[in-house]
Parts: structure tokens; C-alpha cells; sequence
């Protein structure tokens, strides 16, 4: 059935990591058209430079790695020779579109059901593994996978044509392969291919292998003799999937229960041999239990080994099996993967929790992330996306999902698609249909279509909507209760469908957590009411099971035993927890924060934010000072407004307010009533965001014998702010426009950054700031635009002692205004503005820095400023250190007091530091 042939010999040299590749490989044009010129994939290119699509993406994605890699480290397809069967040297070509591919040009066409042969040579050079889990490692190891020259998928009168993005998938093919491998005496060859032969002559292990109709195949070189081989009586698996505290009777159990439950549930293996690797599953873990450290793990041993090597095996199953566009069908992998792991927790797991054996510490029993079931943290960190509105369709392309939604949230959402039509069909048409569209890709090239026609037709009831709604939207689903009235043997009510996205939905009768009753209601009109048996339940709840991946569920259900002021009671918990639905829940965290004035601020922090957002958010943080012995605080409500189809995608109404220590015997107070705006691109995965700040600074101070400021004890500021960044590891722009009015002065600024890292690892930023008066009528410097130290009269920095002239606070920088470090004669300006900053590295995080700018007082000249000196950037903008070199004081360095002029940069915020972390996921 294969399309095609490709005999291939390879020498392994494992000093070099290289592949030196002799491939005959016969192309058969088992198409209708007739073909000028056939197209290779060849993802080896992705690895050649900083500068192709994987490398884009691997920035885009905020990783460094690829970027800083050394040049051996990298890979590349070279010296590439193609004759057809006259030796006739061909004309092969990359595609500007695509580098990833070669487009070989036919001295004659090829008709319908006309083979061509053809002799390629080239050398692979293995890029690290520390990229993609592909290549080679420590000690000989190597993982060879797509790492040859291989027909790409026809379909549609075209060759799909896709370059390396790290996303596995590479529409291949299906090809036969004879391969005879050369390596090293000391080093063993394993894979999914299977083994003809294997000789040892001088010096050499000679492999020969063979495989008929793969789209892929796997070739491990290892020298430890990690893998094992388990074999029953369907399939040989290959596996070095590590966990050292089970035995090999142990694995082989679990191993064999997964074979057996896979090849019922969806088929026998069309092959004889599969692997399935350590690699593979670190580059698609199971997200949840691969955070957790093995030492404080609450999952038996067994059950941590049964679900990676689940998941690893379905994964590699569907890859070897479906012949579909792996990019552009990608939903089909995802949502038969985890629906078909959600039947098997189910069927031998049905009383696991999401946190394990945690479950049952009492002391822990209230949390809903504690007594959520297994298969329920599905939902969540699909819903995790959704509550941000940053959720995309199913059907999207792979390469079109944000990281997060293409590991995490877009996979979950397939199973949990899935796991809805078959509740709602039954009869088990759903894992019927997959078994069927399965045995199917064992006879023919698919596409999404065939599925669902396979569906369609198998179903006793009408589906569209399950691709409309479920597949091919972003459309949300929530139903709520409209009205309710009961008797003591009937329950009559409306339901309203909040998001008009019309869906099946089903409601339960629940008398004491039992299910007297279900019902499916296929289509809900608003004035429409349903009456039903009562069963003694004593309450109805809408998508009990959570079987529908429904928006929220916090308004879900209604009870039955009289008249309640509050549906949802109120629950405190301590810390964090997830949602839960059937209750209000207020969250209540200790804090420690410090100051200077304050000195130490102990504290409860209440709110009721739990993972996932909300439309109404409140946030209250009262303190007391261990200096002065007295309250302090702050804290902020807001209610976020989503916008699904509009680039103005959220819009946030917050008031915030501050009662704390600006100086060592005075308090401030701020209020901040807020309007932020956020936009966004089309294309989720674009890193640009554009923000709109406006708000009302109300401060209120209390007068202080420790400085001397007038007219800035109280005040009213109006301040509009315009944001635009796009910020990746190579490149970094950021606009800042910021407009502020008040009775006694008026500001416009505009501060403009810039970074680059360049191909020698080193990097340049620039910053520039530009500020004027528009008018201003104060006397003191307190609202002047700073130098080196602004005074933050806005109180949004996090200064640690932002009243200090003096002392270790007072070296505290900030990036604002004029951000010199040294600290100059004339230090404020009353006019106007005009600086730039700029850093270059010398080595590793070792940077120079210089500053220069001029700056404008009243009744004064406009004077020229500059510094210089070296900067220690540890974490940009986070953590750093300035050691002032050379400015208009003159030298800085040998000076008796030089302590004293060393400046830092240091971020408490704890949202601050997780968004350094988090950012390449959203």
C-alpha cells in the first residue's frame, strides 16, 4: 500500500555526529496529476541557523538555548547530490516559502501510477539534544528522528509543504524503508523498525532493518543499554521510560495492561514494534505530575509509571497510525489521546484525586483542589485559557496555537469534546466511530472529513454543532437556571443560554450526592419551560458530571428545600484553591512585606481569587508595623469585562487604594479609581500587546518634619498612559506614551526602549526618554521630572525607602524618567527632559553602560548630563547592580564615599517575578 521506497545506507560517526546517508529511493505517483517535481521534507535544516523558523519560534517562545547555542551544537542536511536512474545529476532546490523541504525538478514528468528512482547523497550533521529531545547527548546517546530526507504528504493537487517548528509534527509519506546502519562496536542500535539482521565486523555493529508502510520510524544509538524490551503476544514495545523504584515485573504489568486496554479501545498496532522514550514524554509530559519532585510526590509509584507511559504510548500510537496532516488535524491526536486516558482512569482509577493520596488528610478535605477527581483537571486548565480569553478553536492549525493551548489547554479540550458527544450519543457510537476511522488510516490517507463523516453517520442523532460549535469555534457554552418552581412530585423550570451557543445540555436530579435522574435537552429556547418527575431530589444541577466544557459552573444548579437568600454559602480556605462551583469561597493568605518606615508589615491577605479569573475580584491586605505598632494596608476590587471577538479582547474597572508609611513619621493615603484597555493582534501567538491605562490618583499625605514639599501633601492627578510592546528573546520594543494633568501642573512623556541580541550572544539596549511641562505652577521639585531618582509622587514604584537622601534605600534605582545612576549636581527638571540609556555587553552578564541626556530648569540654560560605568545584569530589570565609572562629577571609581554611589534594581512583586517565568506560555 506504501507509496513509496527508500533503501538506505547510513554510517554513524559519533565523533562528528554525523550520518553520512546513501538513499535510493523510488517515488511511485500514486496521484491523479501528473508531477514536474517532487518535494523532500527535510527538518535537519531547522537546527542550521539562528535565523530559521524553529529558531524564530524557539524566541518567540522566550528560549534562549537555541539562540546562544555554539555551532557545533547545531544540525544541518549538507552536500546534497540527487541522480535519477541514468546518473543524471538533478536540480534540487529549497523553497523560499519553506525552507524545510527540497523541491527536486524532474527531467520528465511523471504520470498517474509511474514510479521514478532516484539516488540521493548527503551528511546529516546531529544537532544537541537539549533543543527538541532529538540528537545527540552524553556517552554516544543518540535519538534520530526526522532526521532524513523523506517524500512529504500530497493532498489537494499539492505537496504539503511545513517547515520544523519543534511540534512533531511532519506530514511524511507513508513510505517502506531498508535501511543498513553502521555504528560504532561499543554502541547499540534500537527502534521501531524492525531488525533483520545485525553482524559486527571491523570494529562496526551492522544493522539492517526494515519497515512497510511507515509514516515515521525512530532510531535510538545508546551505549548504556537503557531500553528494555517488553513483547506480548500483539506487539514488541522498546522503552527506556525511566522509574527506578519499580521492578521489571512491575513494569511489564502495567505495560501490558496498556497494550491490551489501547488495542481493544482503539485497534491492534498496525505494526509490529513501537518505542516509547524518556524523550518523548519530556517533551510531552503529562503537565501536573511532571512538576512534582519524587520526594514529596502524593501518587503511588505505579500510577506515576501507568500514566507516563500512557500517555507517551497513545501519543506515538496516533502518530504511527493516522494518516492525517498532523498541523492541520492536530485536534483528532489530541482529543482521542485524552479522551481514550480519561476511559482508563475511569475504568481502573475511578476514585483517584488530582492531588493523590492528599486527598486523604482531613486537614486538607475542604479544598477543591485537593478532593477533585482525576479526570477533573482537565476542565480546569482548559478553563484556565478560556476565563483569560486567550482560549482558540480546536480546529486551528498547530502552529497557530499559543504554547500553552498546544500543550495543555487545546489538547484538554479535544478529550473533554470528545467525552461530551459520547456522553451524549451513548450507545458507545463515539469509541465505535474512532476505532473505525482508525482502521480506516491503516488502508488510505485520511483528512478531518472522513472522521466526521464517520461520526455523522454512525450517530442516531443530529452533531453538527459538536464541529460548528465544538471544533471549528471559540465559541464558550454556559447555561444558568432562569426560573424554578417545584411541587412535592414535579420540577418546572426555564433555562437560559447566556452565550447563545447552542449545544446539548443535560440536567441531574441530586438527592445527597446521589443522581435520581439525567436528562438531555437538545435544544434551549428562552421562554420555553420543562417540568419533569421530581424523584425526591433536592436539587437539579446543570452539567453535574462536567461532561460539557462549560464556561462556569458556578451557576449551575438550584436547590430544592425552600427559600435560600444565598444559593452559594460561603467557604474560607487557606492559601489557594480551585473553584468550586457550589460555593463563595474567600481565600485568606499570611503576608510579610518590609519598608523602611514601616519595618517589618506581618498580614492577612483575603480575597476571593482562585486559579481561575473571574469576572469580580476583590483583594484586601491589611498590615500592621512593627516600627510604629499601627495599621496599615491595601488592597483593590475589580471586575474584568471580556470582549471574544474584538481586538479590544478585555477591558478592567479597578479601584485600588494604599494606606502606608512614606516617610519615617507620616502616613499616605491613595486612591486610584482605574480603566485599563487591552488589545491584542489576530494572531494570539503575535507578542505584541497594546495596553490603555486611565485613572485618578487621589493621594493624601500627612505633613513630615523629614523633607520639605510644597504643595504636595494633597493633590489630584489625572493620568492617561498608552503601552505597546512586542518583546521576544532576540528583539524587544516597547512604546510608553503618558499624559498627566492636575491644578498645579500638566506632563507629557514618552520613554521608548529597545533590545537586541545579536548573533555573537552579545546585546544592546536603548532607552529614550523625552518629558515637558506643559504647565507648572508648584514651587518645590517633588513633581519635577528626576534624573536619577524620581520622587514616584504617584506612588506606583516599589521603592523600599522612597523618602531616603541618604543611605543604602537612597541608592535604590528605578527605571523612570531620566534612570542615570550617578547622581549629579542638578538632579530634577521643571521643564523639560531629554534622555538616553544605553547598555552593551561585555561579557556573559557583564555590561557597559552610558547615559546621556540634557535637561531644562527654569530661568536656566539647558545643560548637557552624562554618565558611564558598569552594570551587572543578573535579571534584566529585575535584579541588577550599577557601579558608576565616569560622569560630570569626573571620576567616579576612586572615590573615599564609592560605596555609596553603587546603585541596584530589585523587584519584590511576587506577579512580577512569576510572569519571568511564565510569559513564553501565554
Amino acid at each position: 500500500m506504501a507509496q513509496h521506497h527508500s533503501k538506505m545506507i547510513v554510517s554513524v560517526d559519533n565523533e562528528k555526529k554525523e550520518l553520512t546517508v546513501t538513499q535510493e529511493l523510488t517515488f511511485f505517483n500514486q496521484t491523479n496529476d501528473t508531477l514536474t517535481n517532487i518535494v523532500l521534507n527535510d527538518w535537519m535544516n531547522g537546527y542550521t541557523s539562528k535565523y530559521t523558523p524553529m529558531a524564530a519560534r524557539f524566541s518567540d517562545e522566550f528560549e534562549r538555548g537555541f539562540h546562544l547555542a555554539k555551532e557545533k551544537e547545531r544540525g544541518r542536511t549538507s552536500d546534497i547530490n540527487v541522480t535519477d536512474e541514468t546518473k543524471t545529476l538533478l536540480t534540487w532546490e529549497r523553497d523560499k516559502n519553506y525552507p524545510d523541504v527540497i523541491q527536486i525538478r524532474l527531467k520528465e514528468r511523471l504520470l498517474p501510477n509511474q514510479k521514478a528512482s532516484f539516488t540521493l547523497n548527503y551528511t546529516v550533521k546531529i544537532p544537541s539534544d537539549v533543543f527538541t529531545k532529538y540528537g545527540y547527548g552524553p556517552n554516544g546517546k543518540m535519538y534520530l528522528k526526522n532526521c532524513f530526507l523523506i517524500p512529504a504528504r500530497y493532498e489537494n493537487k499539492t505537496f504539503v509543504k511545513y517547515d520544523n517548528l519543534n511540534l512533531d509534527d511532519c506530514a511524511n509519506a507513508l513510505s517502506d524503508y531498508d535501511i543498513e546502519i553502521k555504528i560504532a562496536q561499543n554502541l547499540e542500535l534500537l527502534s521501531d523498525l524492525n531488525e533483520v539482521q545485525k553482524e559486527t565486523a571491523n570494529g562496526l555493529n551492522n544493522y539492517h532493518l526494515t519497515g512497510v508502510n511507515r509514516l515515521d520510524f525512530n532510531l535510538f544509538v545508546d551505549g548504556k543499554k537503557d531500553f528494555e524490551i517488553y513483547k506480548n503476544s500483539d506487539i514488541e514495545v522498546v522503552s527506556n521510560l525511566k522509574d527506578n523504584r519499580l521492578n521489571d515485573i512491575q513494569r511489564a504489568i502495567v505495560i501490558d495492561r496498556i497494550v491490551n486496554y489501547v488495542s481493544e479501545n482503539l485497534g491492534k498496532y498496525p505494526q509490529s514494534k513501537i518505542t516509547v522514550s524518556q524523550a518523548d514524554y519530556d517533551k510531552n509530559p503529562f503537565y501536573g505530575l511532571n512538576q512534582l519532585p519524587l520526594f514529596i510526590s502524593p501518587f503511588p509509584d505505579e500510577f506515576l509509571y501507568e500514566i507516563k507511559f500512557l500517555k507517551t504510548y497513545l501519543n506515538n500510537y496516533l502518530h504511527n497510525t493516522l494518516q492525517l496532516d498532523p498541523r492541520k488535524d492536530n485536534w483528532i491526536y489530541d482529543g482521542i489521546q485524552v479522551y481514550v486516558m480519561m476511559k482508563y482512569i475511569d475504568e481502573y482509577h475511578p476514585d483517584s484525586k488530582m492531588m493523590g493520596s492528599v486527598a486523604k488528610l482531613k486537614l486538607l478535605k475542604g479544598y477543591n483542589l485537593v478532593s477533585l477527581d482525576f479526570n477533573g483537571q482537565y476542565s480546569y486548565l482548559y478553563m484556565l485559557m478560556a476565563r483569560k480569553n486567550l482560549d482558540q478553536p480546536l480546529g486551528n492549525p498547530k502552529n497557530t496555537l499559543i504554547k500553552f493551548n498546544e500543550k495543555i489547554a487545546s489538547k484538554y479540550r479535544a478529550g473533554l469534546s470528545f467525552r461530551y458527544l459520547d456522553s451524549y450519543l451513548e450507545k458507545d457510537v463515539v469509541p465505535k466511530s474512532i476505532k473505525e476511522f482508525l482502521f480506516l488510516n491503516t488502508k488510505q490517507q485520511t483528512d478531518r472529513k472522513d472522521f466526521e463523516n464517520i461520526l455523522i453517520t454512525n450517530s442516531p442523532k443530529k452533531i453538527e454543532w459538536f464541529f460548528d460549535k465544538l471544533i471549528e469555534s471559540r465559541d464558550i457554552i454556559d447555561f444558568k437556571f432562569d426560573k424554578v418552581t417545584r411541587t412535592k412530585d414535579s420540577i418546572s423550570f426555564s433555562l437560559k443560554n447566556k452565550t447563545e451557543t447552542n449545544v446539548p445540555i443535560s440536567v441531574y436530579g441530586i438527592k445527597d450526592k446521589n443522581i435520581v435522574y439525567k436528562k438531555w435537552f437538545d435544544t434551549i429556547a428562552s421562554d420555553s419551560v420543562y417540568t419533569i418527575p421530581r424523584n425526591d431530589a433536592d436539587k437539579i444541577v446543570i452539567n453535574y458530571k462536567n461532561e460539557i466544557p462549560e464556561f462556569n459552573l458556578r451557576n449551575n444548579w438550584r436547590s430544592l428545600r425552600g427559600f435560600r437568600l444565598n444559593n452559594r454559602p460561603i467557604k474560607f480556605n487557606f492559601m489557594k484553591d480551585l473553584e468550586d462551583p457550589y460555593y463563595n469561597q474567600i481565600l485568606y493568605v499570611p503576608t510579610l512585606e518590609y519598608n523602611l518606615y514601616d519595618g517589618l508589615l506581618p498580614g492577612f491577605r483575603f480575597h476571593n481569587k482562585t486559579i481561575l479569573d473571574k469576572p469580580f475580584i476583590f483583594d484586601v491586605n491589611p498590615t500592621i508595623s512593627t516600627k510604629t505598632k499601627n495599621f496599615s494596608g491595601k488592597g483593590f476590587v475589580y471586575l474584568n469585562q471580556y470582549n471574544r471577538d474584538s481586538n479590544l479582547y478585555s477591558i478592567r474597572y479597578m479601584m485600588s487604594g494604599h494606606y502606608l508609611h512614606y516617610a519615617p513619621d507620616a502616613y499616605y493615603t491613595k486612591l486610584a479609581p482605574t480603566v485599563f484597555l487591552f488589545f491584542r493582534p489576530d494572531d494570539f501567538r503575535n507578542n505584541r500587546k497594546q495596553t490603555i491605562v486611565i485613572k485618578e490618583i487621589i493621594v493624601d499625605k500627612q505633613k513630615t518634619a523629614f523633607t520639605v514639599s510644597e504643595n504636595s501633601e494633597n493633590y489630584q492627578i489625572f493620568n492617561a498612559k498608552y503601552i505597546d510592546t512586542k518583546t521576544e528573546v532576540t528583539h524587544h520594543f516597547s512604546f510608553l506614551g503618558d499624559f498627566q494633568y492636575s491644578n498645579n501642573f500638566g506632563k507629557l512623556a514618552t520613554e521608548i526602549q529597545y533590545r537586541k541580541l545579536f548573533d555573537n550572544n552579545r546585546s544592546l539596549n536603548l532607552r529614550l526618554f523625552a518629558g515637558t511641562f506643559l504647565h507648572n505652577k508648584t514651587t518645590s521639585t517633588y513633581f519635577d521630572f528626576g534624573l536619577d531618582r524620581p520622587s514616584d509622587y504617584l506612588f506606583e514604584s516599589d521603592y523600599l525607602g522612597r523618602s531616603e537622601t541618604t543611605g543604602l534605600f537612597s541608592q535604590q534605582s528605578i527605571i523612570a524618567d531620566g534612570f542615570f545612576k550617578s547622581k549629579l549636581e542638578t538632579r530634577t527638571a521643571n521643564r523639560w527632559m531629554t534622555t538616553v540609556n544605553a547598555n552593551y555587553t561585555i561579557w556573559s552578564w557583564i555590561e557597559g553602560y552610558g547615559d546621556i541626556g540634557f535637561i531644562k530648569n527654569k530661568n536656566v540654560t539647558p545643560k548637557f548630563v552624562y554618565d558611564s560605568g558598569i552594570r551587572l545584569n543578573m535579571v534584566t530589570d529585575y535584579f541588577e547592580l550599577f557601579f558608576p565609572v565616569y560622569s560630570n562629577n569626573g571620576w567616579e571609581i576612586g572615590d573615599k564615599n564609592y560605596g555609596e554611589k553603587i546603585r541596584f534594581i530589585i523587584t519584590f512583586r511576587p506577579e512580577t517575578l512569576i510572569n519571568l517565568f511564565t510569559r513564553k506560555w501565554f
